[in-house]
């Protein structure tokens, strides 16, 4: 079942939102536009392409590699506008990892290369009772990558 949690609010505009869901084929586009309403509102649209590229990776992560296709989103404005992270977690112990050879033909394994090639920074993190969280971050500053 999915379930909203209300942002935190620091000051006039939320700094978080978090939300969680059970994910399918479709989620992405759903999440995409959260993403984009957020970053709108934040003032920090320039960032939308990269940050949307990035939860849809690690959501299309979640749906072909978790069982129960149940995670949580986090998206968080980094302080005083230098940008937002972005986080997804789920209860599965399989860690993500970047292909050392990928064919020409392969249908999938580019997701972190694309995730590396457009975000700041990111990372796993093992998450206390099971799973690990999958983060990036795009800076307002940063070039990406």
């Amino acid at each position: 079942m999915n379930a909203y949690i209300p942002p935190v609010h620091g000051g006039p505009a939320p700094v978080q939102y978090r939300m969680s869901l059970t994910v399918g084929e479709h989620s992405a586009g759903h999440i995409r536009r959260i993403v984009r309403s957020l970053l709108a509102e934040w003032r920090l649209p320039q960032l939308s392409a990269a940050a949307e590229l990035g939860v849809t990776e690690l959501v299309a992560n979640v749906v072909r590699h978790v069982p129960d296709r149940r995670c949580v989103l986090v998206v968080l404005r980094l302080r005083a506008g230098e940008g937002v992270r972005v986080e997804v977690a789920d209860g599965s112990p399989e860690l993500p990892c970047v292909s050392a050879e990928l064919s020409m033909e392969a249908e999938g394994g580019r997701g972190l290369v694309l995730l590396d090639a457009v975000a700041d920074k990111w990372g796993v993190e093992p998450r206390s009772g099971g799973g690990k969280a999958v983060w990036f971050e795009c800076l307002s500053s940063g070039s990406g990558g």
